[in-house]
């Protein structure tokens, strides 16, 4: 009996080791340098403004890319790109108006106007490690015509060099930044309606095939 729980024992404690091993995330200076590209399936941007001053208004993008040109060897050298379709705008606004409200905002002249302006634009310049896993990242937001700098303060969650999933290397970030919409030349109904946009970044990158 004694011998049938050792051999449980040793039998779990292996398995817990091995389920640990597949699961360890490294350290991002052992990741393969190269590109990355996000996956949509594990990514969100999610933005939220003031009505009214009495709550916060939540809305998403549904449709971007993005990708990371990684320097493992100096992350600081390392280039970020996104670009976010305005037509993928979805909001909780009720049915059986939810359609016609989320048109709307893409498209109404005074809001993302995306029949001009198809696409929202970043470009990192510069990142800043501040820590062991966070960091500023600069870069140019290109947005209804206007481009102007933007910080996001970025948050390295993990990283796997191989991801149990998929096989292959994948890197985890999260990133939060507020801009003013009226800087970029969307201003309607400002105060009423937040001058001040948080928006909130999730992703997580693949190591594209070289």
């Amino acid at each position: 009996m004694n011998y049938l729980k050792i051999t449980a024992f040793t039998i779990v404690l292996s398995l817990a080791g091995c389920i640990s091993w597949v699961f360890a995330k490294s350290p991002f200076n052992d990741m393969p340098e190269g590109e990355y590209v996000v996956d949509l399936s594990h990514a969100s941007i999610v933005w939220k403004v003031s009505h009214l001053g009495l709550s916060n208004y939540v809305a998403r993008f549904a449709d971007f890319d993005a990708s990371i040109e990684y320097d493992p060897s100096d992350i600081t050298k390392s280039k970020v790109t996104a670009k976010i379709n305005p037509m993928s705008i979805q909001t909780a606004y009720p049915d059986p108006k939810k359609e016609d409200f989320d048109n709307t905002l893409a498209t109404d002249e005074s809001w993302f106007n995306a029949g001009k302006f198809a696409s929202i634009d970043f470009i990192s310049t510069s990142i800043k490690m501040t820590g062991e896993k966070t960091a500023v990242m600069n870069g140019d937001l290109t947005f209804l015509g206007v481009s102007k700098p933007v910080s996001l303060d970025v948050e390295f969650n993990g990283a796997m060099l191989r991801q149990p999933f998929s096989g292959k290397p994948t890197m985890g970030f999260s990133a939060t930044t507020t801009i003013k919409r009226t800087e970029w030349g969307m201003g309607k109904y400002a105060p009423n309606i937040g001058d001040e946009v948080e928006v909130m970044i999730e992703g997580e990158f693949v190591k594209t095939d070289d």
